[in-house]
């Protein structure tokens, strides 16, 4: 049996009241060939302190400057040496047995180029106690992709259940904490960048998955490599309609430049990766959405009409970066458009 080296990279900025119990699930893990990073953004807390006093044996890189979560992952690349790639988020709790099924699965089939994780959330609270492991309610288990181009975790406020049982491919693996084959990574550069840096904070792994399927690499979920996150928002939401009340509330405690920045780099994402054919196809649909979205932003979000002039300021850009995307894909336009739906 192959026991190939295993890189963690963790990328975190104020992380302190997560450091200690991610980079603890991070150490209890059965596969025993790993090589840590953790990224500092620069942070203001006790991140560093934590990490060089408590976990000397993990490598701590200490950047000055905030390269956001999929910047600060790329840069650590440069550090990473395994064969398999975790970018793990602060947040995120690893099942002691997490690398050794993924390593597993990867090492079955070489095209795989990413696993997703059946991902729970938890409350900040369990911490403590380690009860978090208890959690059996459902996170994400990767991304779809709806005919309108809204994009969804799958499973995403659900009690885990026969649903969630099965293995097979995703659209694209969500960023909380993909396992990626270092070799998928590094073919998916575009102008030399993996994660496109004009997107800064929020869709990067969208962008990038789609990518990574356009490419012609499978991505798999597997509902025995488990993880547990603490999501920040729309945590346990449902689509009825005193959620979406309560998603107005939530949405407006998030940064409104992070609002400005989801919105803008979705349509980017459509924009470097989609084909034509498939966006004609679903058109009504993705009228219908943005019709929907711009009502929305207009009664409740106002400020983040901002993201209209900055995505015409860099379409130019985002098309040339498709030109380049489009000579390179191999999957066609109806092996894509199945798993939109």
């Amino acid at each position: 049996m192959t026991n190939p080296l295993v890189t963690i990279n963790v990328v975190v900025l104020n992380g302190e009241r997560y450091i200690r119990e991610c980079l603890t699930a991070v150490r209890a893990q059965t596969h025993d060939n790993l090589e840590v990073n953790i990224f500092d953004n620069n942070s203001a807390d006790r991140t560093r302190e934590i990490v060089q006093k408590e976990f000397p044996e993990f490598n701590l890189i200490a950047h000055y400057t905030n390269l956001s979560m999929w910047g600060g992952q790329e840069e650590s690349l440069k550090y990473s040496h395994g064969k398999y790639v975790v970018a793990l988020s602060v947040d995120v709790m690893l099942h002691r047995e997490f690398i050794e099924k993924a390593v597993t699965i990867g090492e079955d089939d070489h095209r795989i180029g990413a696993i997703q994780a059946k991902i729970y959330s938890y409350e900040y609270d369990q911490l403590a106690d380690g009860s978090y492991h208890a959690s059996r309610t459902i996170d994400t288990c990767g991304f779809r992709v709806e005919r309108s181009r809204r994009v969804t975790n799958i499973g995403h406020g659900q009690h885990d259940s026969d649903e969630f049982v099965h293995a097979g491919e995703v659209f694209a693996v969500e960023g909380a904490v993909p396992f990626f084959r270092r070799e998928a990574l590094d073919s998916i550069r575009v102008d030399g960048e993996i994660v496109d840096h004009d997107f800064f904070w929020y869709g990067d792994d969208v962008d990038f998955g789609w990518r990574m399927r356009l490419f012609g690499w499978k991505q798999w979920f597997d509902p025995d490599v488990r993880a547990y996150h603490d999501r920040s928002t729309t945590k346990g939401l449902s689509h009825n309609f005193s959620d979406y009340l309560r998603r107005v509330k939530i949405r407006q405690q998030i940064p409104q430049r992070k609002r400005i920045l989801d919105a803008r780099n979705i349509w980017f994402t459509i924009v470097k990766n989609d084909y034509i054919i498939n966006i004609l196809r679903d058109l009504p649909f993705i009228l219908v959405r943005q019709a929907l979205t711009f009502g929305y932003w207009l009664l409740f979000e106002p400020k983040t009409f901002a993201a209209v002039p900055q995505f015409f300021q860099l379409l130019p850009k985002m098309l040339r970066k498709r030109k380049l995307i489009m000579e390179r894909a191999k999957a066609t336009p109806s092996e894509i458009h199945r798993w939109i739906r």
